[in-house]
């Protein structure tokens, strides 16, 4: 196996290490990812995935605007199943799954809520790429050719994203004759940001809005910086104590063996890199990617952060010592592998689209101070707004987010403001931390398990999900269920 997923799921190194000291970056929230330690059995059936219809709607490059440019058209991909669904004259619900920072295509294999509740909804699935991933590219550009003209990518934004998936699902009910039929939106990490905000923006349009792992509360300081990578440390320190001492530990001796004469080239035989390391900065953020995306996708039965553990507290010792023994949690997360740390990979969409949105709108101030079993790395704005400038010639907008759809006082702003929001989360999820973890009124809520990860409930379940994650999926879908049965009773009350 490759280790693309590390790029596509965890992508910290957005730039190459320089000697001067490692270069920390968030991780992507991408709820998608290719690797051994995923079971196999999560993915939705061809069978289910072959009952969807693609389609292409002609959408807006510009909703908020009024200029000659703004009406250009392009080509988005959205995707229907009509197999359960009720008909119009049932009224009967229309579920949608917000796309994210990836090809829609991953959700169609990956995301099991719908498609596994649709027939007890008699749901419509409707399926809406984000713009400019997979299909959904402007002007008939390729992905980096959009992303490189500084006029278009100006377009690439969630504000444009949630018009655009407005206008879509409008669209459907139109064509389908179902101005009555409730809509549920459904999203998961970004896109479950995406979601609670298209419901509190567009509530109009959608009942309500399930938002699994969604780290509203990771901007602007509304938490500390360090939040993310404590609760990485808290996982490896649950799994085996001895575990996380030894991580704790190596990054002094990865500096050590680096300042040696040769020094990068005996931590390139040591951990059996595809290619030369440069300095031993490389190998670390490699090994931070490692460690975060183990917890973010902690999930049963395998549990990597369980597998890395055992593969470090089993080693024996010998001439390498403590870095041996990472050396065998690496090898243990990755066994299939000829070569590790730094093999050839293109840049996925998710990588370089998601460093155009962090660098405009999604700044998360995610770094590491003294609390966690990392050397300390903080996020210091100034830096972060520099590189941005170099890469794309824009300053980011730190405060926006808060200011256009709101964070600071979450709880006093929804409890009157919103409702009928699901906040999904699994505590051993590092984004749990910047998660609504509480219910806010009776309708916006909270609902999350002890041991869950990142977007484990509307992941596809199967046989042996234990029964924490069954019984949260279940609760989810009985809210929804009360959403909808309030909407037909208010629909006949209206009428009369």
């Amino acid at each position: 196996m490759t280790l693309s997923w590390l790029s596509l799921i965890v992508s910290f190194i957005l730039s190459t290490a320089s000697v001067s000291g490692q270069k920390l970056d968030t991780p992507t929230l991408s709820l998608h990812r290719e690797d051994v330690l995923r079971d196999p059995e999560r993915a939705v059936s061809a069978s289910i995935t072959n009952d969807f219809e693609t389609f292409f709607f002609n959408q807006t490059l510009d909703h908020f605007n009024y200029r000659p440019e703004s009406y250009t058209i392009f080509q988005q991909r959205y995707l229907i199943d009509s197999k359960y669904w009720g008909g119009t004259n049932s009224s009967a619900p229309i579920l949608v799954y917000l796309g994210a920072e990836s090809p829609i295509d991953g959700a169609l294999t990956r995301i099991g809520f719908l498609t596994e509740n649709a027939a007890q909804f008699e749901a419509l699935l409707v399926y809406i790429e984000h713009r400019y991933y997979g299909e959904s590219i402007p002007l008939g550009m390729s992905f980096e050719e959009a992303l490189s003209d500084a006029n278009i990518r100006g377009y690439f934004s969630s504000a444009q994203a949630l018009a655009d998936y407005a206008t879509i699902i409008m669209h459907v009910k139109e064509e389908r004759n179902a101005s009555k039929s409730p809509v549920i939106v459904v999203g998961g990490s970004y896109g479950g940001m995406l979601a609670s905000w298209f419901r509190l923006r567009y509530p109009h349009v959608a009942l309500g809005a399930l938002a699994s792992s969604a780290p509203v509360l990771y901007f602007d300081d509304i938490i500390p910086q360090d939040a993310y990578f404590s609760v990485v440390t808290r996982d490896f320190k649950d799994a085996s104590e001895t575990c996380y001492q030894i991580i704790a530990d190596s990054w002094l001796e990865i500096d050590r063996v680096a300042r040696e004469t040769n020094g990068s080239s005996i931590l390139s035989n040591m951990f059996k890199t595809c290619q030369p390391l440069e300095n031993g900065d490389e190998l670390k953020n490699y090994l931070i990617d490692l460690y975060a995306g183990a917890a973010q996708y902690n999930e049963p039965p395998r549990y990597p952060v369980t597998v890395i553990c055992n593969g470090i507290d089993e080693a024996s010792a010998t001439e390498d010592g403590i870095l041996g023994k990472i050396f065998a949690g690496v090898v243990a997360s990755n066994r299939s592998s000829t070569c590790y740390v730094n093999p050839p990979a293109n840049k996925s969409q998710t990588a370089l689209g998601w460093r155009w949105q962090r660098c405009s709108e999604m700044v998360m101030p995610i770094g590491i101070t003294n609390n966690s079993m990392f050397q300390p790395d903080p996020f210091i704005l100034s830096d972060f707004i520099d590189e941005c400038n170099a890469s794309f010639g824009v300053v980011p907008r730190p405060h926006w987010v808060t200011t256009y759809y709101g964070g600071h006082d979450i709880e006093l702003i929804l409890r009157r403001f919103g409702s009928n929001i699901i906040f999904s989360n699994g505590l051993q999820d590092p984004w749990s931390s910047a998660g609504v973890l509480k219910n806010i009124s009776e309708s916006v809520v909270a609902v999350y398990t002890e041991k869950g990860s990142h977007c484990l409930d509307i992941i596809t379940g199967n046989q042996t999900d234990p029964d924490w994650l069954i019984m949260q999926r279940k609760t989810e879908v009985e809210i929804i269920k009360g959403w909808i049965a309030q909407y037909y009773s208010d629909l006949l009350a209206f009428k009369q």
